[in-house]
């Protein structure tokens, strides 16, 4: 009779227990849902995906034969791929012709935007050079094959010669020289003596080619 008595005055005390243990566990469980839902609350929204040009600092010059990849965002017909022409030129739909050698990618971006305005709101344009052609030497005279060359970064006269298949027999190896065009639009004139070369005399005479020198083997 007593133990029955102690089992009826523990059970109320331990469905209390349970009970309070059930609330708290409860609360926990919102407060931490709360939470979750308060950081889901903060996330920024999603920036606008136009297309804008990240190159602000290119300086990349623009030239003749270059092929230019032109991109308006929301205008499929503005979005090709065009040459540039000898004449520094190309041309697009609604503006025409627009001067882009000389210029640098972000600059021209600028020009067609500035063009386009009179027929679309707030243009937005991209200018990638998809192939760069206008970076050349020539090499003139007593060589195997003369011509215009790509030029790739140290290029050097050696390797002009060496690309141009190398000296013809009458060539005057002593008076090779390079052509160069100065800021003022004058010309530099470079000396080059090959057999002081081979034999190891005046290395620095060995210089890195431009865009646009003239190798000339007399």
């Amino acid at each position: 009779m007593r133990n029955s008595i102690v089992s009826l005055a523990i059970f109320p005390l331990a469905a209390a227990l349970w009970c309070g243990s059930l609330k708290g566990q409860a609360a926990g469980d919102a407060q931490t849902a709360g939470g979750s839902a308060g950081s889901a609350s903060t996330n920024p929204t999603q920036p606008d995906a136009s297309p804008r040009s990240s190159r602000t600092g290119d300086t990349f010059i623009i030239g003749d034969d270059d092929v230019l990849s032109i991109n308006v965002w929301k205008e499929d017909a503005l979005t090709k791929q065009v040459p540039v022409r000898s004449d520094g030129k190309i041309s697009l739909p609604l503006i025409g012709d627009i001067q882009a050698a000389g210029r640098t990618p972000p600059q021209l971006e600028q020009d067609i935007a500035e063009k386009l305005t009179n027929y679309i709101s707030n243009p937005q344009v991209v200018v990638i050079v998809q192939q760069i052609n206008s970076l050349k030497f020539n090499i003139l005279g007593q060589v195997n094959k003369p011509g215009s060359y790509p030029l790739t970064s140290g290029t050097t006269v050696v390797d002009a010669i060496a690309l141009a298949g190398g000296f013809r027999d009458f060539a005057k190896k002593k008076g090779v020289y390079v052509l160069r065009q100065d800021s003022a639009g004058g010309e530099i004139r470079s000396v080059f003596n090959y057999q002081d070369f081979v034999k190891g005399k005046n290395a620095k005479q060995n210089i890195m080619l431009k865009p646009h020198d003239t190798v000339v083997v007399p």
